[in-house]
């Protein structure tokens, strides 16, 4: 390990780098789509954001000169990029149709992460199971701190985002931001569900908060 990189460096590489993967599996079923041009989208996404990072080793190409904003940056290009190609997906003429597709494939990845730590975590506390999914997730650099905690007890554990920090992304491609939640939250309730049969996963709209719920079945 470098000497300038810490575990929380390399823990929220490896959120980016999940986070890219979600990327590739849309593009890859893109391919098979006679009626979505999503070379093309690709294409464009990455000239207009830059590229993926890639499977490298983290201390192969971050500048540790500016540890923050490299990890920053990348996490706004893989933010803008998928969001491009989402929306660009979502606005095609069969779009609507391809929703779900979209949400079978964060559900997908939900259930195979999940079953990847199943048995791992003792998950005495709800809160643990919320520890987990932070591990994967991405909702910006950690100092932004944008999650609060409502409810926090052993059988439920409750929280809102202060602050959205995805809407800025999809508003810069023209895209709506609750399709990005739609699919994050599939693949929220498919984590927990092949985490544990002992809790489950909800959200609700309260007073114009989208809050999210680990609790006790």
């Amino acid at each position: 390990m470098s000497k300038f990189l810490g575990k929380i460096h390399y823990w929220l590489f490896d959120k980016i780098a999940w986070f890219e993967s979600l990327e590739q599996e849309i593009i890859n079923w893109g391919r098979a789509k006679s009626d979505l041009s999503i070379a093309e989208w690709e294409k464009e996404a990455i000239e207009k954001f830059g590229g993926p990072v890639g499977k490298v080793a983290l201390e192969d190409v971050i500048d540790t000169s500016n540890i923050h904003g490299w990890l920053q940056d990348k996490i706004n290009r893989a933010e803008l990029r998928q969001a491009f190609i989402i929306t660009k997906v979502i606005d095609s003429v069969n779009g609507e149709n391809y929703k779900e597709d979209l949400k079978n494939i964060y559900k997908s990845q939900g259930t195979e992460a999940g079953a990847k730590h199943r048995g791992e975590y003792a998950l005495e506390t709800p809160d643990e199971i919320f520890n987990a999914i932070n591990n994967y997730i991405l909702e910006g650099m950690p100092c932004d701190r944008v999650n609060e905690v409502l409810e926090n007890t052993r059988d439920v554990f409750s929280w809102f985002a202060t602050t959205c920090l995805h809407t800025p992304y999809w508003n810069q491609v023209e895209g709506n931001v609750d399709n990005f939640y739609a699919l994050r939250e599939e693949w929220t309730r498919a984590f927990v569900e092949a985490l544990t049969d002992e809790y489950a996963y909800e959200v609700k709209n309260e007073n114009e908060r989208r809050v999210h719920k680990i609790y006790r079945k």
